[in-house]
């Protein structure tokens, strides 16, 4: 009893003296999206009051915890610039000092969102030496979001800090991101903060809460931790670990790298991709949030366990699933990569060109830099003229070019369904295929390879992703 009683006095003690603190991604240094409402919470007595004071209006916020102690308060952002403070008082006091106002964008997804400036051991990354030492700019802030895997929906992330961007920070940080965050940079201007939470190896599922997989008969929620293996691959665990603590954080956007690990249930992923953005939307109250994502390049992954071939085992499969997941989520982009892959490598090697494509789609849709064409041509439609077959694309205002190659990776069917190579030759925004063993045609697929090398271009530069114009 005496034991009891001691605990409950040393319980009680702590409750009065429990200091105000702040979720893990409010630190020292961070950026808030400019000219926008955005939240600041945290913890404190319960039921006592907090005082929040921001630098850049002098305005002063009042609240009061609730039962368990938890705060929420929303604050307005001013325009672009700092560094200024912001103090947090209950019975103890905070001051975030270097606080900027800029654009804050959310980077996520699997390996290839996570892999570092530096490269990975014997996977380099094209040009990172010189990326890395010219990277020195106070207004370029990064936060990477610590692995944490967890059962159930986490109130709070693992403690990480906001780093301005410099050789010793950028070299250990999201190559994609940083390059992305970089031409943001260089074009707007003004203070840029990037959040990468990424996990290699992680599927689609396990950045997505239960309640959206409840539909999904053959995906089963974790009830226990006993027993999980590959918990980066555990539907549920990341998103309850790594996105739910951000729920709400002022953000501009969102650019997404993922999709390999899924490569296998390609038709899943049309669903579920979809699904999860539509989501993360609706917790961030933003239904038009920029959204943009990567395509996975081209690579053997025959070569992986468990070396499946052939049928939908193909990750053109998954690249199509991708593409067609455009038609279902409005103010998106995909980043084609379709000349960056590489056969041996899952993590191509040149990331620059990767991150400056999914900066360029959001330079074009959300920053006003429309003069230049800044998305890849995509396939429109497909019609047939005798034994040819006439397919035209959108988005590609000066036309396609091949660069003065032949065309090598189109494929033509008939009603038999046996793809044989075709011939192909541009007329400025269409193709035409054919081949004399098709007299009929009535489907055309492009770089449907596991491994390919995409040979069609927009004049613009960009690649136009792997289709296929049948559902068989």
């Amino acid at each position: 009893m005496k034991n009891l009683l001691t605990l409950l006095l040393l319980f009680l003690s702590v409750l009065v003296k429990a200091e105000v603190r702040l979720a893990a991604i409010f630190t020292n240094g961070m950026v808030l999206q400019q000219q926008k409402v955005v939240p600041i919470w945290g913890w404190a007595k319960p039921l006592s009051v907090v005082k929040i004071r921001t630098s850049w209006d002098n305005k002063a916020y009042q609240l009061k915890a609730d039962k368990e102690g938890k705060w929420r308060q929303d604050v307005q952002t001013a325009k672009a610039g700092g560094p200024y403070t912001i103090g947090i008082s209950a019975d103890t006091n905070i001051t975030l000092t270097d606080v900027w106002l800029g654009e804050v964008w959310l980077c996520a997804g699997q390996s290839n969102m996570e892999m570092p400036l530096k490269g990975y051991p014997a996977q380099p990354i094209i040009g990172s030496t010189e990326a890395i030492l010219d990277s020195e700019d106070q207004q370029l802030r990064l936060y990477t979001v610590p692995r944490n895997p967890q059962l159930k929906p986490a109130a709070d992330s693992k403690p990480s800090l906001w780093k301005a961007a410099s050789p010793q920070t950028v070299a250990n940080f999201s190559a994609t991101a940083y390059f992305f965050g970089k031409r943001l940079r260089q074009q707007l201007h003004v203070p840029v903060g990037l959040i990468v939470s990424s996990y290699g190896g992680s599927n689609v599922e396990a950045w997505m809460d239960a309640a959206w997989l409840a539909d999904q008969q053959d995906i089963k929620i974790p009830q226990q931790e006993e027993g999980l293996k590959d918990k980066n691959r555990v539907p549920t665990m990341l998103y309850n670990g790594m996105i739910h603590p951000l729920i709400g954080f002022g953000i501009k956007g969102t650019i997404w790298y993922q999709g390999e690990s899924n490569y296998e249930r390609p038709d899943a992923y049309e669903l579920l991709f979809p699904r999860m953005v539509e989501k993360y939307r609706t917790l961030w109250n933003a239904q038009e949030m920029p959204f943009y994502f990567t395509q996975i390049a081209p690579f053997n992954y025959a070569s992986l366990p468990p070396f499946h071939v052939g049928s939908k085992y193909n990750s053109a499969y998954l690249r199509d699933a991708q593409r067609k997941s455009l038609q279902h989520i409005p103010h998106s982009g995909m980043a084609v990569t379709l000349d960056l892959g590489e056969e041996n490598c899952i993590h191509p090697a040149r990331k620059k060109e990767g991150g400056e494509r999914l900066a360029l789609l959001a330079l074009g849709s959300n920053y006003g830099f429309d003069a230049v064409a800044y998305r890849s041509p995509s396939f429109d439609s497909l019609s047939i003229d005798g034994s040819t077959a006439v397919l035209r694309f959108q988005d590609a205002p000066l036309g396609l070019t091949s660069f003065g190659k032949p065309i090598t990776t189109v494929e033509i069917a008939g009603a038999d369904k046996v793809f044989y190579p075709a011939t192909a030759h541009i007329q400025g925004k269409v193709v035409v295929a054919s081949s004399p063993r098709v007299l009929n045609p009535v489907a055309v697929r492009y770089a449907f390879k596991d491994f390919v090398v995409g040979d069609l271009f927009g004049v613009n530069g960009l690649p136009v992703s792997s289709f296929r114009t049948d559902d068989w």
